[in-house]
């Protein structure tokens, strides 16, 4: 009986219609194959532990219900009002849960008095700086040393120069191919345009 006892614990705890493939894939940490299993339902079911039905070829095993402590409707009626008070219990705790939790991440939100008065340190500092900031451009001082003008000035020299490059590149690859009289007229319109525009 107590090498079937694994067995019979599970149709027990399971309380329900098993076959053999069920069992050895509920008890499969005891490395048991589907024929082992078998032979011991049948052992079972020979000495009368459990109960099975035969369907066609497949046996189907049940623990016997009068190992069972069956409650009567009183009790199910009573199990029930036991079951609704603990489920109200059960969300009002959750709610209060819920509250305590909120209210928990509402004080680990707020700031210290320490953090805030590091904070208020860093803003005046910066209020400081934008001030004297805004003082500099009232009075009209010149904003830029000398060393950035300078670089931002040769930066420019060099896009000037380069498009001039490709102008008078693209100019002389235009006039190139085109007949004397042509580019004659173009040069002409070009400079009007420019004497025009100026």
């Amino acid at each position: 009986m107590g090498t079937y006892s694994p067995y019979l614990f599970k149709l027990k705890e399971q309380n329900r219609p098993l076959n053999s493939q069920n069992v050895a894939d509920a008890l499969q940490k005891y490395n048991l194959k589907k024929t082992a299993v078998q032979k011991a339902l049948d052992s079972l079911s020979d000495s009368g532990q459990i109960s099975f039905k035969e369907y066609g070829k497949q046996k189907i095993y049940i623990a016997r219900q009068d190992q069972f402590n069956i409650p009567n409707s009183e009790e199910l009626e009573q199990m029930k009002k036991e079951n609704s008070k603990l489920q109200e219990e059960l969300e009002k705790q959750n709610k209060a849960i819920g509250e305590v939790e909120a209210e928990i991440r509402a004080l680990q939100s707020n700031l210290t008095l320490e953090q805030i008065r590091i904070k208020e340190t860093k803003l005046k500092a910066e209020v400081k700086e934008m001030e004297e900031r805004l003082a500099k451009l009232s009075e009209g001082t010149a904003l830029v040393n000398p060393e950035d003008r300078k670089a931002v000035e040769e930066i420019q020299d060099y896009w000037d120069w380069l498009k001039y490059t490709l102008w008078t590149s693209c100019t002389r690859h235009r006039l190139r191919y085109q007949s004397p009289e042509t580019a004659r007229i173009k040069r002409l319109k070009h400079c009007f345009d420019r004497y025009v525009n100026c």
